[in-house]
């Protein structure tokens, strides 16, 4: 898949960032989710939820990472990339993210772990969406990620 050791990449302090975007998006109206892309242990991009602050139902921040990515990177620098996510991605960002070609997502709160918060029904779970194409990992720093979810109150 790709060249680059990904396992060597500071997750924690990447993934608390996303928590840092989700908080962010949740004072400014839009539901907690953060997300942000990594190249070489950076952090390239970044994006929070906007989907009611832009009255735009794409602005999910992973589908709006992935469209960037597309726009302004190689397939190959793709391939080498890391979207981390503060929740699982939803079926329409990991469609995305497979068309973008990531080399790995790696997520905090999963599908069922959200659905059991807000009394929702799981989505279809990202690795069934992004099959062979991408690694997908988590949930990581559960905990934290839950917390986040926690304090907006679904």
């Amino acid at each position: 898949m790709t060249a680059v050791s990904l396992d060597n990449f500071d997750h924690d302090s990447h993934m608390r960032r996303t928590f840092a975007l989700a908080n962010e998006a949740a004072e400014r109206g839009d539901e907690p989710f953060g997300s942000v892309l990594v190249r070489d242990d950076e952090i390239v991009r970044e994006a929070s939820n906007r989907i009611v602050t832009e009255d735009d139902i794409r602005r999910h921040p992973e589908l709006h990472l992935a469209h960037l990515a597309v726009r302004e990177m190689t397939p190959g620098e793709r391939a080498e990339t890391v979207m981390y996510t503060s929740t699982e991605p939803c079926p329409m960002c990991a469609g995305g993210m497979a068309t973008a070609g990531f080399a790995r997502v790696v997520y905090s709160v999963g599908a069922e772990d959200l659905a059991a918060l807000t009394g929702g029904t799981p989505s279809v779970r990202a690795a069934d969406v992004l099959g062979d194409r991408t690694d997908v990992v988590g949930p990581v720093l559960l905990e934290e990620g839950l917390a986040v979810h926690e304090s907006y109150g679904w």
